[in-house]
């Protein structure tokens, strides 16, 4: 039996070619916004793994909405259907699908953008980098943390702006994405998460206005 693409894994032998700047910011931070999520409910159970599920499900439209938006400049067509569920206080959950004859090239564009995104990010921009490359640096750190603002599960209080994660290679991104924005952050291990979180005043506020929620690159 043929097996589906692996979203998010590690990259095998032969790498892809590099995605240019800008399609790597937004194959970057779709890949983020994934890595925010659980497997979508609608899937039958022990089918895949998260990675490999050719969905994903999200409890924020404006999340949702944003990955509609990222894929559609990555020429990734979706399908999104809304959910309602709840009895006293409703909810609604945001599953997008991407049909069968995609999902080879939306596996292979995530995982480029993933592994791309997160070495130029973790690794640089070493003494001497462009001024472009600094950017381009500057831009990931911002949409790793959009991402985690928009689809992970905030932990805000009175002291501290933080957010709740499954995943460790992503949260070690967020600490790396706030030095570069000249923020410090702090890193703790809770109950099957990590929570990633910044001080309340100047840390939070220039967080969150790097990763204010902003339109994908426009049509060339």
């Amino acid at each position: 039996m043929t097996r589906e693409p692996a979203l998010l894994d590690r990259p095998r032998s032969a790498a892809p070619p590099p995605l240019d700047w800008l399609t790597l910011g937004d194959a970057f931070e779709a890949a983020c916004l994934l890595r925010c999520t659980p497997s979508p409910t609608a899937a039958r159970p022990n089918a895949a793994l998260p990675a490999h599920l050719p969905g994903v499900e999200f409890n924020r439209e404006d999340a949702a909405q944003r990955m509609r938006q990222l894929l559609a400049r990555l020429d990734i067509p979706v399908t999104h259907e809304v959910a309602v569920g709840g009895l006293r206080r409703r909810y609604e959950l945001h599953r997008l699908w991407v049909p069968q004859e995609q999902r080879g090239t939306y596996a292979r564009m995530l995982d480029a953008g993933w592994w791309q995104g997160r070495r130029e990010l973790l690794g640089g921009p070493l003494p001497g980098a462009s001024p472009a490359r600094r950017r381009l640096v500057t831009r990931l750190a911002a949409a790793a943390w959009r991402s985690a603002l928009l689809a992970a599960g905030r932990h805000v209080r009175r002291h501290i702006l933080g957010v709740r994660l499954g995943d460790r290679e992503l949260a070690a991104v967020l600490i790396r994405g706030a030095a570069v924005l000249d923020v410090p952050a702090r890193l703790s291990a809770g109950t099957g998460c990590f929570l990633v979180s910044v001080a309340d005043g100047p840390d939070r506020t220039r967080i969150l206005s790097n990763a204010k929620l902003e339109p994908a690159r426009p049509a060339c």
